[in-house]
């Protein structure tokens, strides 16, 4: 939401405003996930360019909050719509009761009438705990929420066949059915384009490849996206009428639940399990527990209930989970029978490393569509 002279585009904001509250108007609920923070602190500072250091960057980013709230407070209250900052950080998403209550609170502020306004707490953020980019980030807000779209706003119309402002001849893809690895090719610099393009898109973090990822969360979620020319006229408006701008990528067949979107993709994995053909396969394709006797070797340390990768033989990870048992523990029970437990560790808690339940398949990166 910043020029290239480090100031606020407050026209753009007006006129996504306005489209918000004529969405609000037909009883759509919405939720900002806006950047600029940074950038309008930038600005405000007079500084020549961007800091290096991360307690500069954490105090433009202090600075620059303010101005972009200001910014939206004032366009949200030319229509009397009040208006709530969440600032966030990948802790939050990843710590089960935060992000149930995160959901919830957000739940509450449209019961009050209020548009919740998100951005990353870039003031306390290091990468340890960064969300990294806006993107994934509103994909993770729209999985919380149990949102029916997320709607990714850019500086290019959707997603081409090939570079725009190199090839005339490029054609946009209105439909996206599947995010495969094809797909996710169109994403990756080509050696004989310029990064500057629609390969990598210059929006702060979020190049083409996070707006991609993000689509990928929420898609395989089972609720669609949609990516479009921001500062188009009355682009969202014209995305909530079903028109036919940007790129669609549809959703699975079926939606996940809050607490399997939460274990797939907003959960940071402390380890891994790597498994045999067959393990992989059961978890894979015939919706089974994972059995202490399907792996092979443990990958890092972890707890009990701390999310882990399962990964095949080649290291292509297939699917996440909570273990039932820890590093030290798993890797005496590798390869050995479930009736093996008991007599193994002194005690049995169950049967299972990972049960169905806390397990999510993983495609591509993301969670597969699971019926």
């Amino acid at each position: 939401m910043t020029r290239g002279t480090h100031r606020l585009d407050e026209p753009t904001i007006r006129h996504l405003v306005e489209q918000i509250v004529a969405a609000r108007q037909r009883g759509i609920e919405t939720i900002l996930v806006t950047s600029g923070a940074i950038g309008a602190g930038i600005g405000q500072l007079g500084l020549a360019e961007k800091p290096r250091h991360i307690g500069d960057l954490q105090a433009v980013a202090a600075v620059g909050q303010n101005l972009l709230m200001r910014a939206y407070m004032t366009a949200f209250g030319e229509h009397d719509v009040t208006v709530a900052q969440l600032l966030i950080t990948a802790d939050d998403l990843s710590d089960r009761q935060r992000y149930v209550n995160f959901g919830n609170a957000l739940h509450s502020l449209f019961r009050y009438g209020v548009v919740p306004i998100i951005n990353e707490n870039d003031t306390v953020s290091v990468d340890e705990i960064r969300v990294g980019d806006n993107d994934t980030l509103s994909a993770h807000v729209a999985n919380a929420v149990g949102a029916d779209l997320l709607v990714i706003l850019t500086d290019t119309d959707g997603v081409f066949t090939a570079d725009p402002h190199l090839h005339p001849d490029a054609e946009r893809i209105p439909i996206i059915e599947d995010l495969t690895p094809e797909v996710f090719a169109l994403a990756l610099e080509k050696p004989d384009e310029k990064p500057d393009k629609l390969t990598r898109l210059k929006l702060g973090t979020g190049r083409l490849a996070t707006k991609f990822k993000a689509a990928s969360i929420v898609t395989s979620s089972g609720m669609p996206a949609a990516l479009a020319l921001g500062s188009g006229v009355n682009t969202l408006t014209a995305i909530l009428d079903g028109e036919d701008v940007g790129t669609l990528f549809l959703p699975a067949s079926t939606r996940t639940n809050r607490r399997k979107r939460w274990i797939g993709h907003a959960v940071k994995p402390k380890g891994s399990l790597v498994t045999d053909a067959g393990a992989t396969n059961a978890v894979k394709r015939g919706g089974k527990s994972l059995l202490p006797a399907g792996i092979l070797r443990v990958e890092g340390e972890f707890e009990f209930g701390d999310s882990v990768r399962c990964v095949d033989e080649n290291g292509a990870e297939y699917a996440r989970g909570l273990v039932n048992y820890d590093s030290d523990e798993v890797a005496l029970l590798c390869g050995k029978r479930t009736a093996a437990i008991e007599t193994t560790l002194g005690y049995r808690f169950a049967d299972e490393v990972i049960h169905r339940d806390n397990l999510v398949v993983i495609e591509n990166g993301v969670s597969r569509r699971e019926t």
